[in-house]
Parts: structure tokens; C-alpha cells; sequence
């Protein structure tokens, strides 16, 4: 009877596991990469309002799209689980997409000209954004090399300042700011729950 209980707690508990990679793995392969981020070829043109507009808003949702996409991998790598060769890939477009993003609008701002009361606006936006996208990658990579230099056996070293310091552009202020100028303007975004 004893080997029987034991037997069956065995199978339990694989079957427990077994379940929870299932769920990891269905976690990240229903995850579809946007299809859209923000994009111009525009230089030295006078934006109207409605295009900017428009371009916040593309921007703003791109964003947040990418964000909840790449959210199942970083859950992942913050349980230190290992991310199977797909999964990095998709990880990495994920990545490059938002990166991508982050530079179209930033160069389509400043390389136009937009209309009274956008400027200042859209540069805020465009500096917190990027702000929090790279305050994610250097956590992420903090944590790669915290784990890896753990697992060498090496006492970790850990760089905050940067994070840190991106604290000045990433707070509750600055999104509030933020939230404030887009509703002002009318500009619904998925962005900030708008």
C-alpha cells in the first residue's frame, strides 16, 4: 500500500510539472508580435495637428502592444526559467520592434516641425517611453549577469546607477503629465489604460 501512495505521488507531482511547462510554453506561443509600430520617412515638414496626432497615438499604442507582448517572456526570466530557441527569437523581434518604435517617433519629432504646444509634449513623451524601454533592458540584463555570475560561483557586481538614474524621466509625475496633455488634445491611446 505504501509503494502505491508513493507511486501515486510521483505521478501527482510530474504530471503537476508537467502541466506547469505546458502552461509556460502556451503562456509565450499565443504571444503575436504587433504587425504595426510607428513609422515615417517625413524630414523637415510642417506636421498638422491631426497627423500628430494620429502619430502619438500610433506610437503610444505600438508601445503598449509590444510591452504586453514581451511581458510573458520577462516573467519567465524573472523566475529564472530558460527561454527555448523560439521563444528568444520572438523575444528578440519583440525587442527590436520596440526599439525600432522608439526611434522612428524620436527622429519624426525632431526632424519636424510640429504645431504650437506639440513640441515639448511629444518629446516628453518620446524621452519616457524610451526611458522605460531601456530601464527594462538593463534590468534584464542585470539579471542575466546577477544569475550567471551566481552560478559561476562569483560574488555578482551590480551597476544601479543608470537604472537609477532613469528615474528622473520614468515617475508617477511625468506620467501624469503626460496623461494630462493627452487628454487635453483628445488622444485616446491603449497607453496608461487611456
Amino acid at each position: 500500500m505504501r509503494k502505491f501512495f508513493i507511486g501515486f505521488l510521483m505521478i501527482l507531482l510530474l504530471s503537476a510539472c508537467s502541466q506547469e511547462e505546458n502552461d509556460e510554453m502556451l503562456l509565450t506561443q499565443n504571444v503575436e508580435i504587433p504587425s504595426t509600430i510607428f513609422t515615417s520617412e517625413k524630414q523637415n515638414r510642417v506636421i498638422d495637428e491631426e497627423e500628430i496626432k494620429v502619430s502619438i497615438k500610433t506610437y503610444l499604442d505600438s508601445y503598449e502592444e509590444l510591452s504586453n507582448a514581451s511581458e510573458p517572456f520577462q516573467e519567465l526570466l524573472y523566475e529564472e526559467e530558460e527561454l527555448s530557441v523560439e521563444e528568444l527569437e520572438k523575444l528578440d523581434e519583440i525587442t527590436e520592434l520596440t526599439k525600432e518604435n522608439d526611434e522612428n517617433f524620436s527622429n519624426y519629432i525632431l526632424n519636424n516641425t510640429l504645431p504650437k504646444g506639440y513640441q515639448e509634449e511629444s518629446e516628453r513623451i518620446s524621452r519616457y517611453i524610451t526611458a522605460v524601454n531601456e530601464m527594462l533592458y538593463e534590468i534584464d540584463e542585470m539579471v542575466d549577469s546577477l544569475t550567471n555570475d551566481a552560478s559561476k560561483g562569483v560574488l555578482p557586481k551590480v551597476n544601479v546607477t543608470s537604472v537609477i538614474g532613469k528615474f528622473s524621466v520614468v515617475n508617477g509625475k511625468e506620467q501624469e503629465e503626460i496623461e494630462k496633455f493627452l487628454d487635453k488634445k483628445n488622444i485616446n491611446t491603449k497607453a496608461f489604460e487611456q
